[in-house]
């Protein structure tokens, strides 16, 4: 049996094992930074594996290292986020979310458990593929900083240098069994935006007397979507999300908050519109007597798949599945902390289709979101797959 065949009979083996750890992790989901009993379950299985691991990097942060032959030929990394989402769970299901107000509702369970699952097929073949493989399970991919950043400050991709990266992503809008991949730019930079636009309250029927900043912030808005939509030739998305500001209609509030998302595909335009946006809010507010404070958080980079690595995983998956199975996907707005990784190796981050027949209003981020499980059969066996191959 050649090995592309080992892997995917490895996979079906342990397939139902792999479900148990996604149902218990998304039974008992805990957020960025805060992964305490998740990476304890990580390490466990780790163990019972037979897995050399490393814990405590980036605090929940667990690195397993398996050897193949001539284990200093190369090293290919594999990662998986472990954090869950402030969202309260909406699902009727065994395997609901016990904790209140937290769930696995980006799909990190599935990429933890497959992980696992790729962490247990690779030892039990190592004396059949070249090198080493290095699996990264991440915590706090859904908050900024980002574990990613942290990780690698901690010497992730070191001892042994990291030669390639790969990553994948559940996607409920591709079908069960399908992969896609984007060759080159891939997802946005994403940066948070706060200003607080400052007038002077009072009541709403003395408006000689004071200076209403929900104005001001209306017409702020305004001007900041108007900017931002007349430029077409940048992939980049300007989004005011959040508006805060006075509790009744009479009463005028001395400052209103917004608070908004900048993202791009372009580290120039980036820098560049973070000015516009301060010139923006500061002009506005100072012609209509006011004042603005506008704090601009830098988040993630853009991330970008290697055009080599990618082809090559392309092909690779290609042979692992059938050619209509793989398909090309778009560059997207939505952006990711393995963008991190992108900067530092090559790398490749792919999307695992996870979707139900029927069922597309199960999106990523919503409390209803879950996944046809089938896919985890391919999630292992093509992570596997593609490091023994990269």
């Amino acid at each position: 049996m050649v090995l592309k065949e080992k892997i995917q009979a490895l996979s079906e083996e342990y397939h139902q094992d792999v479900v148990s750890i996604r149902r218990h992790l998304h039974t008992n989901p805990e957020l960025s930074f805060h992964e305490y009993e998740t990476s304890k379950f990580i390490q466990n299985k780790l163990d019972e594996y037979g897995v050399f691991f490393q814990s405590g990097i980036a605090n929940t942060g667990v690195v397993a290292l398996i050897e193949g032959k001539n284990p200093q030929s190369k090293c290919i990394a594999l990662r998986a986020d472990i954090d869950a989402l402030p969202i309260q769970e909406l699902n009727n299901v065994d395997y609901c979310s016990v904790n209140n107000g937290v769930m696995h509702a980006c799909g990190h369970d599935v990429h933890t458990a497959s992980l696992l699952g790729v962490a247990r097929v690779l030892n039990q073949l190592k004396s059949e593929w070249e090198g080493s493989v290095k699996l990264i399970f991440q915590p706090a991919e859904e908050k900024f900083p980002g574990g990613a950043s942290q990780m690698i400050s901690e010497g992730v991709l070191e001892n042994p240098k990291v030669d390639k990266i790969i990553g994948q992503h559940v996607s409920p809008e591709l079908q069960s069994g399908v992969i896609g991949m984007c060759s080159g730019m891939f997802m946005a930079s994403a940066d948070e935006i706060y200003i607080k636009v400052i007038g002077r309250g009072g009541h709403a029927a003395l408006p000689d007397r004071i200076l209403n900043p929900v104005l001001i912030s209306s017409k702020i808005t305004c001007l900041l979507y108007q900017h931002f939509d007349a430029i077409e030739d940048v992939p980049s998305v300007f989004c005011i999300g959040a508006v805060n500001g006075g509790s009744v209609g009479n009463i005028v509030p001395d400052y209103v908050k917004l608070q908004g998302t900048f993202r791009a595909m372009n580290e120039e335009y980036r820098s560049i519109s973070h000015e516009k946006i301060r010139e923006i809010c500061q002009n506005v507010a100072n012609e209509m007597g006011g004042s603005c404070e506008v704090d601009i958080k830098i988040g993630y980079p853009f991330l970008k798949n290697d055009e080599k690595l990618t082809s090559a995983c392309f092909k690779n998956a290609q042979a692992f599945l059938s050619s209509n199975e793989v398909i090309e996907i778009s560059k997207r707005m939505t952006a990711e902390d393995f963008a991190y990784y992108t900067h530092h190796v090559p790398a490749c981050f792919y999307r695992l289709g996870v979707g139900f027949a029927g069922q597309e209003d199960r999106l990523l981020h919503n409390a209803y979101f879950d996944v046809d499980e089938n896919s985890l059969k391919l999630s292992v066996g093509m992570m596997a797959w593609l490091a023994v191959n990269a």
